[in-house]
């Protein structure tokens, strides 16, 4: 079956996610570590620029088109004609048939969000959530253990060089999809990219971050029809408000075998603590 963006054009471009630094230890040894690459993005919508995003690079088209499509810049898959990166120019040029209806006013209307490197939400944030319907998705105590165990294994740049946050998409039993970045931000831009550029349905999905859940992020995750959050962080007022209003699970503070239930108690199955495991081990 045809996924929608095979007639798309694009660059397929790539770009190191770590480059080697000499520093000097707290004995005074010198040695050679790898870091986190860290590169401006600027987005082009039809040549109107929208945005400088802050970005590790791992996949900078899927980046782009979920930022634009989070955004409400991008509404049907079929209007996506081009997406093309330029490292040497630092620059995404999208192209669409079409531009939203109130372009001018989404423009003017900037939110500069708390994510790592000023993230920016533009339009009302409200309107944004205002028609999400989610369905209702049932979670499991096992399945979260087996998800964080499973997690440990994806994240490479975070084990080589730290300083990024780690986003994935899982089905309950497998990681649909793994990204790694600078901003939480633009790794949930990029998953919801990535899925809409595969053809991914959202449906029973699970979703998870290094990062706080903010008002963004619970959104952004809104927006991608997944009804489950789960960080390894913590939670914000406003995440949580908003978490309540849409019906989300949210689920925060998980790390090995402990988490909280911020919302959503009735969806979570405690199935280790009826098999006698609790949360200190088996």
């Amino acid at each position: 079956m045809e996924q929608p963006f095979e007639s798309v054009i694009r660059s397929y471009a790539q770009a190191p996610l770590t480059e080697q630094a000499t520093v000097i230890d707290e004995l005074g040894g010198e040695r050679t570590i790898q870091i986190a690459c860290e590169r401006p993005l600027t987005i082009y919508l039809n040549k109107r620029e929208i945005v400088t995003l802050m970005t590790l690079g791992a996949d900078p088209e899927a980046l782009v088109v979920g930022y634009l499509k989070n955004q409400g810049f991008i509404e049907r898959a079929e209007d996506l004609t081009a997406v093309q990166v330029d490292w040497d120019v630092e620059s995404a040029a999208v192209v669409t048939r079409k531009e939203p209806a109130h372009l001018e006013s989404m423009l003017e209307k900037r939110t500069v969000t708390s994510g790592c490197g000023q993230g920016t939400m533009f339009g009302d944030l409200m309107e944004k959530i205002a028609n999400v319907e989610l369905p209702v998705t049932p979670v499991k105590q096992s399945m979260i253990y087996s998800l964080l165990r499973a997690l440990s294994q994806h994240n490479e740049t975070y084990k080589n060089a730290g300083a990024v946050h780690a986003c994935a998409v899982s089905d309950g039993d497998y990681i649909v999809s793994f990204v790694e970045d600078v901003g939480r931000h633009n790794a949930v831009d990029t998953l919801a990219g990535r899925l809409w550029l595969q053809g991914i349905s959202p449906n029973g999905k699970i979703f998870y971050t290094t990062g706080r859940l903010t008002s963004e992020m619970v959104i952004k995750v809104a927006q991608m029809g997944i009804s489950v959050l789960l960080s390894r962080s913590g939670v914000t007022q406003m995440g949580l408000a908003l978490a309540r209003e849409m019906g989300i699970t949210l689920l925060a503070r998980a790390k090995g075998r402990h988490f909280l239930i911020f919302h959503g108690r009735d969806t979570v199955d405690l199935d280790c603590l009826q098999e006698g495991k609790g949360v200190q081990g088996e």
